[in-house]
């Protein structure tokens, strides 16, 4: 499997398309695998 991660601009939109009632249900699937796929907050 690749090794692969969504830009933060990709993960910005993806977040605004799931919390918008006007997208159906393809669409948000789409925006929460991209959102999966962003690199994870490690605090230090």
């Amino acid at each position: 499997m690749a090794n692969k991660t969504t830009s933060k601009a990709v993960a910005t939109k993806a977040s605004k398309i799931l919390s918008d009632n006007r997208y159906g249900k393809n669409t948000k699937s789409v925006a929460g695998s991209a959102l999966s796929q962003t690199p994870s907050k490690k605090s230090k």
